[in-house]
């Protein structure tokens, strides 16, 4: 029987169905993969099982977009340059219903289906929580039966692979689709023009840009399955190819490089994820890369419209564009370019479509993170955006001039800053163009209105809005903790793999010795398998009965790897100082890539594996404490790690974190938090209570004030005999025998300015976490806390997030 795409029958047996897949498998196997059953290598059954799960899929997938045309609903546009959507077979065969079936049939023919899901690369898509929460969204617009693209591009290498040297972040190219996707379609229809430079010429009273070079974006597009097939959704993400790929003039005269150079340039656009900016060169590549993704998704989206609903002043009405941060924040102007010199609407009714259309997400407060561009090389590469620009801020500063706004508030509104080199303002961007302005946590939403956007928001004080992020329940849950899920679903039923908000049953259970303990031994069996997993990757052996402390996230000083790693070294001397004492045994497990040109960032990998290797190798500890870094973080150890931890590690700078997803995903499975309260922290303080969380440290209000009022580290360092004794050993070269000086300056910093709170906070961490040694050593306190944490952190779920999106923000649900 050759599958030829029709939708997957349910058998009136179990047998049959297993039969049908296997059946299928094989003929794909033959008929597609090219191979026979008995030739054919692990690689190729995976391929198998793709293509056959993908032709349910496919049916899905169409039936969605078939009824979105007929019911002629609002579509959702998510514009992000990142989407870590992780390995997608699991998850497609979990949100389809046919995992067992799936794994029989695999069963059949001598394979595993666990083993063969470990062959499927993670996509290098994003870097680290902007992206995760990108694709969470992905799958929860499907779960939620809203029609949405994802916008994005399909990068060839990526984020770069981590591999650690001799303890050092060495970045090397992530081959991720070295042997193709069977995921993804390209749609050769679906091709744009995207110019860069040249010059503007009126034509009567209507600018047309003549670019001086093109590229071509060509759209590759991949399914994404809601909860039990729902809907299947679209992730379009852009690859490049140049206008004329090789020069045969100059290939022919021998200059074959030069004949290459323009296909060279239009690949760079598609290579690698956030090429380091430190550069002229570097800064125009990441310009002409948001630039790309972003004029390709808004000429699609509005060909999209014109095709169905004829006339361009009813896109609000139609389509729902989300900006996820500011990477795509040219998209104001790119739709007010496109509405004035394309389909001929004057300046004031394409200025009201791009707002009632256009909404923006803000994710940090982090002054380096709001993007800006020099103005000449803005001007160089947009000329005709640079004009509409201007236009735009003219418009903004005369309503800013009439609200009798001084010129300091008329100043940080602008969207050009005149303060040394001249710059354009992209957060101020897309705040003048969106109608509604969300934070991700309420921390952060109400900082943005009293500190980055003061006066802006009050310029357009309904603006601002909350949205706190969520994550998907289905993979962070049921896919990467099938045993923690079965449990659950014998303790409260099954309505909570539809609704994680269900949860909220098990506080009835919460002080149940029997449930506590399943759920500690789902919890060792869990560190059991990262334990084996972890000695494959790094030689380390771990002690699953230790507690498993945990930060895995991007490194970077204000997350404070830092203060974990320095609080990591005064503990290991306490315990070689007074072994009499009662101590828990730890397993500090660490893990995150730093940014190539972060040198600090880099710095700290460098400490943790050298603090690693002093400590894991001094018989003086006992086994009583290990520290670990586990290379090339990504979605797919996240999956292994999260399941396994005890302890949740979420100690940024009160103030400076947007919200955290992480931090969600750790109490879903089961971990106590120890953290600030910054992002989402509050909130989940609040959800999970108080004796549930281990909190710390100054408050953002606390930080601000110490900054304004002359912060003295250096006193705080000496006027604590535990860190300054950390700080010394770590200064001195104790940990860097090859290399005394190696972290001098490193904690020089510490002394002299130490921005991100380190030496403030870590007296308060320092005792945060004894109290959590005091915690774990009643085991049956701690099983409460950790059912208590499963129990109230569903409201953290993605599903709710985009509800509110949908409802408050899209119109896309009542």
């Amino acid at each position: 029987m050759f599958y030829q795409g029709s939708p997957l029958s349910v058998p009136s047996t179990r047998s049959a169905e297993f039969t049908q897949i296997s059946d299928r498998i094989v003929e794909v196997l033959r008929r597609r993969v090219g191979k026979d059953e008995r030739a054919a290598k692990p690689h190729d059954w995976y391929t198998a099982a793709v293509y056959t799960l993908r032709d349910a899929v496919i049916d899905r997938w169409m039936d969605s977009t078939r009824r979105t045309y007929e019911t002629k609903g609002k579509r959702v546009y998510y514009l992000s340059l990142e989407f870590l959507i992780g390995r997608l077979l699991r998850d497609a065969l979990s949100n389809m219903g046919m995992t067992r079936a799936m794994e029989q049939a695999l069963a059949d023919h001598g394979f595993d289906l666990a083993t063969l899901e470990e062959l499927e690369p993670d996509a290098a898509l994003g870097n680290g929580g902007l992206g995760r929460l990108a694709a969470c969204f992905m799958e929860s617009l499907a779960s939620l039966d809203i029609p949405a693209y994802g916008y994005g591009i399909r990068y060839v290498n990526g984020m770069f692979r981590q591999r650690i040297d001799d303890g050092w972040q060495v970045e090397l190219p992530e081959t991720w689709l070295a042997h193709g996707n069977p995921w993804e379609f390209e749609r050769r229809e679906s091709a744009y023009r995207i110019g860069f430079g040249g010059d503007i010429v009126m034509q009567g009273d209507r600018a047309q840009w003549n670019p001086g070079e093109q590229v071509e974006a060509v759209a590759v597009d991949t399914p994404v399955v809601g909860w039990r097939g729902k809907r299947v959704n679209t992730l379009r993400l852009w690859t490049a190819n140049a206008i004329d790929p090789i020069k045969l003039d100059a290939f022919n005269a021998g200059d074959h490089f030069a004949a290459l150079e323009d296909d060279l340039r239009a690949s760079s656009l598609v290579r690698v994820l956030y090429p380091a900016d430190s550069s002229p060169a570097g800064q125009e590549l990441r310009l002409r890369q948001e630039y790309f993704f972003t004029s390709a998704s808004i000429q699609d989206i509005l060909r999209r419209h014109v095709q169905f609903h004829d006339d361009v002043r009813t896109l609000p009405d139609q389509a729902a564009i989300q900006l996820n941060d500011t990477h795509p924040a040219v998209a104001v102007a790119e739709l007010m370019r496109l509405l004035t010199d394309v389909h001929g609407l004057d300046f004031d009714e394409a200025w009201d479509v791009t707002r009632r259309t256009i909404a923006y997400t803000n994710h940090t407060l982090l002054p380096e993170a709001l993007e800006s561009w020099p103005l000449p090389l803005f001007e160089r590469l947009l000329p005709r955006h640079m004009q509409i620009i201007y236009a735009i801020n003219s418009r903004v500063l005369r309503e800013a001039g009439k609200a009798g706004m001084d010129g300091a508030a008329i100043a940080a509104i602008s969207l050009i800053d005149e303060g040394g080199e001249r710059r354009v303002r992209m957060a101020n961007l897309a705040f003048a163009g969106a109608h509604s302005v969300n934070g991700v946590a309420a921390l952060h939403t109400d900082l943005m209105k009293s500190t980055v956007f003061a006066d802006l928001h009050k310029l357009y004080p309904t603006r601002i809005n909350n949205k706190t992020n969520g994550v998907t329940p289905r993979r962070w849950l049921q896919q990467c903790n099938p045993g923690l899920t079965a449990i659950l679903k014998d303790a409260i039923g099954d309505t909570f793999l539809g609704d994680a908000a269900e949860l909220s049953a098990l506080n009835a259970l919460a002080g149940d010795a029997a449930l506590g303990e399943r759920v500690a031994e789902v919890k060792r069996a869990n560190k059991v398998a990262l334990a084996a997993h972890l000695k494959d990757l790094t030689g380390i052996r771990l002690d699953p009965d230790a507690l498993f402390d945990v930060q895995v996230k991007r490194i970077h000083e204000y997350k404070r790897q830092l203060l974990n790693l320095i609080e990591t070294v005064a503990l290991y001397d306490q315990i070689r100082s007074h072994p009499e004492r009662n101590w828990v045994p730890r397993v500090k497990i660490f893990g995150g890539k730093a940014a190539s040109s972060y040198h600090n960032a880099k710095l700290i990998i460098k400490l943790a594996g050298d603090i690693a290797r002093r400590i894991n190798s001094d018989p003086s500890v006992g086994g009583l404490l290990k520290v670990v870094f586990v290379p090339n973080y990504n979605v797919s150890l996240a999956e292994r790690i999260i399941p396994a931890a005890d302890l949740s590690e979420q100690i940024s700078t009160a103030g400076m974190e947007a919200s955290g997803t992480g931090n969600m995903k750790f109490a879903l499975n089961g971990a106590l938090t120890i953290g600030t309260l910054d992002g989402a922290n509050i909130e989940i303080k609040d959800r999970v209570g108080d004796d549930n969380i281990v909190i710390f440290g100054l408050t953002a209000e606390e930080v601000a004030e110490q900054r304004a009022n002359g912060y003295n580290p250096r006193a705080v360092i000496e006027g604590s005999r535990e860190l300054q004794q950390a700080v010394s050993a770590i200064a001195s070269g104790v940990f860097s025998p090859d290399d005394p000086h190696r972290y001098a300056g490193l904690m020089g910093g510490l002394y002299d300015h130490d921005w991100f709170m380190v030496a403030a906070d870590f007296d308060s961490y320092h005792a945060a976490q004894r109290e959590v040694d005091r915690r774990w050593q009643d085991q049956p306190g701690w099983r409460t806390s950790a059912i208590r944490n499963i129990a109230n952190v569903g409201w953290f779920s993605s599903d709710r997030t985009i509800g509110e999106y949908a409802r408050e923000i899209w119109g896309v649900l009542k």
